[in-house]
Parts: structure tokens; sequence; C-alpha cells
């Protein structure tokens, strides 16, 4: 059973790196990808500039506090 809860803790230990490190680069070229967009209007961009981060941190949380995995 020991090995059991540590391979648990490293899982979510690796869970955790993953998203500190996999999500804000995606946020930052997310944001990129925004502001070059000519379709958008500046308060589109500005909107979806808060959801971003807003949303952006469902995962982190999920994670943390929900005892939730990725996979």
């Amino acid at each position: 059973m020991r090995c059991g809860r540590e391979y648990g803790r490293m899982k979510l230990l690796l869970e955790i790196l993953l998203s500190l490190i996999l999500h804000p680069i995606a946020m930052i070229l997310m944001w990129i990808n925004l502001i070059a967009r000519g379709d958008l209007s500046t308060f589109t961009k500005i909107v979806w500039f808060v959801v971003s981060i807003i949303w952006g941190l469902g995962p982190i949380l999920y994670v943390l506090v929900a005892d939730g995995t990725l996979w």
C-alpha cells in the first residue's frame, strides 16, 4: 500500500509542475494571438483577456483543491 501512496504523491507533484510550467506558456501564446487579431474590437480583446485569466486558473485549482487529476 505504501508504494501506491508514494505513486499518488509523485503523480500529483508532476501534475502541479506541468500546470505551473506549461499553462503560463499557453496563456502568453494566446495573448499574443489575441493582440495580433485584427478582426476583434478592443473591447472584445479586453473581455477575452479577462476571461482567459479567470478561466486559466481552473485547471490548477482543480488539481490542488478538488483532488482532480490530469490523467
